[in-house]
């Protein structure tokens, strides 16, 4: 298969210091559409033989060198071999056009990353783990559904896509006749990018922030658009996804079989993000009438935001040691 030359950066790029525990690699892996995903290795050092392996990817219009790196970062020094890695057509990955994102290629990118880390020589392919964030928390639940070699997941301050394009945020917008003016404007939108030649951008996190913009608003701008997770190729901090790039999200729900997920999944979330709910009901929906029930938990986390679990928000709110007992427990 031909791969796509992809220009890596080779500086240390990420909105966090690098550790003096573990090894960093760039390294690339295709999926089964042929696209060429860019990825940060992390590898604890002093170790021998195959590890346990986790492939990280997050938050939805974010890039490895923020959250996902982050996670990644950490859980390589409490031993795990780790991936964080672009989706396709964003941050220094392939896929032409650029920020487009699909329910079906964007679970595929995670299939694409266990299947990278099922044949590296010092990863043990019955021990791999996943972890998505945000949007890409409901990408791994949907992935946890149909990868069988998938032993364990993690979907911290998750987004069901899905759900929130086709209702709106807080269901708000959940009627037929919302919905058709949504498809409108976009199918109207399709037919301007087609004569102009190139798709139009829908605009990042809203900058100057409004004194009236909703709290989940404020709470994303204090991440994407401050030191604290501005990154050039964010598309979140920047000019964001496409107008068009979540179309097929309207009419393509990515959870419908996750109450047939026989894996361990652990489900994060903050008391008072604004998403919780997403999480509530995921939770709700994967444990229903499914007998594999026992190895799922959904764990909140008391006076936590959404944007809280991207970084630790100053409060350490990742829960860096549950996800270790995790991990360990059934990828063993």
């Amino acid at each position: 298969m031909v791969s796509e030359n992809l220009n890596l950066t080779k500086e240390w790029d990420k909105i966090f210091p690098k550790s003096e525990k573990v090894n960093h690699s760039k390294v690339t892996f295709h999926n089964r559409y042929g696209i060429t995903l860019a990825a940060d290795m992390y590898v604890p050092k002093n170790v021998e033989g195959k590890l346990a392996a986790i492939a990280v990817c997050g938050p939805f219009g974010a890039v490895k060198e923020q959250a996902a790196g982050l996670y990644a970062q950490n859980m390589a020094e409490r031993g795990f071999l780790t991936i964080a890695f672009d989706p396709s057509f964003t941050g220094e990955s392939g896929g032409q056009p650029r920020y487009m994102a699909s329910p079906d290629i964007n679970t595929e990118d995670f299939q694409a990353a266990v299947d990278f880390l099922s044949l590296q020589e010092n990863v043990d392919s019955e021990k791999i783990g996943i972890i998505g964030i945000c949007g890409w928390g409901g990408m791994a639940l949907n992935v946890a559904a149909l990868d069988t070699r998938i032993k364990a997941t993690v979907a911290s301050t998750m987004y069901d896509m899905s759900r929130v394009n086709a209702k709106g945020y807080f269901d708000s917008e959940d009627s037929s006749d919302a919905r058709y003016a949504k498809r409108q404007a976009m199918n109207a939108q399709r037919l301007v990018d087609y004569r102009n030649g190139n798709y139009a951008l829908g605009g990042g996190v809203v900058d100057p922030l409004p004194e009236d913009a909703p709290f989940f608003v404020k709470d994303y701008y204090d991440y994407y658009k401050t030191e604290r997770g501005y990154h050039t190729r964010s598309l979140n901090s920047n000019g964001g996804w496409n107008v068009t790039g979540c179309m097929s999200f309207l009419n393509q729900p990515i959870l419908q079989y996750s109450n047939e997920i026989r894996s361990a999944v652990l489900i994060m979330h903050g008391e008072k993000a604004h998403s919780c709910y997403f999480s509530k009901d995921a939770y709700a929906n994967m444990v229903k009438e499914n007998p594999y029930a026992d190895n799922k938990e959904l764990l909140i986390l008391p006076d936590m935001v959404h944007t809280d679990l991207y970084d630790g928000g100053g409060k350490d709110a990742i829960p860096f040691d549950r996800l270790t007992e995790f991990f360990t427990e059934y990828l063993k």
